[in-house]
C-alpha cells in the first residue's frame, strides 16, 4: 500500500464510489473527476480531508486540489479504486 492509500479510499467513498466515477485524471496539482452524479460527492467532507487543499467544479469536471504530490496520490487512488 502506498502513502496515500487510506486517503485514496476515503476520497473514493466521498465522491460516491467507483460506480460514480465516469473518468479520473490529474494535472500538476489537482485530481480531475467526471462524475456520473455530481450530487453524490460530499464536497464538505472532501474539503475537510487533511490532504485536500480545496475543490471546485469547472467545465463539468469536479476538481480536487491536492498539491505537488498529486501524481503519487493519483497512483494510490486508482490502485485502491481499481480504475485503470
Amino acid at each position: 500500500m502506498g502513502k496515500y492509500s487510506e486517503d485514496g479510499k476515503e476520497l473514493l467513498r466521498l465522491v460516491g464510489g467507483r460506480e460514480n466515477i465516469a473518468a479520473v485524471s490529474h494535472c500538476m496539482t489537482r485530481m480531475r473527476f467526471v462524475l456520473s452524479d455530481p450530487s453524490k460527492a460530499d464536497v464538505e467532507a472532501i474539503e475537510a480531508m487533511k490532504v485536500v487543499k480545496g475543490s471546485f467544479t469547472q467545465s463539468g469536471q469536479f476538481q480536487v486540489i491536492i498539491g505537488n504530490t498529486v501524481s503519487d496520490f493519483y497512483n494510490d487512488f486508482v490502485a485502491v479504486a481499481g480504475i485503470e
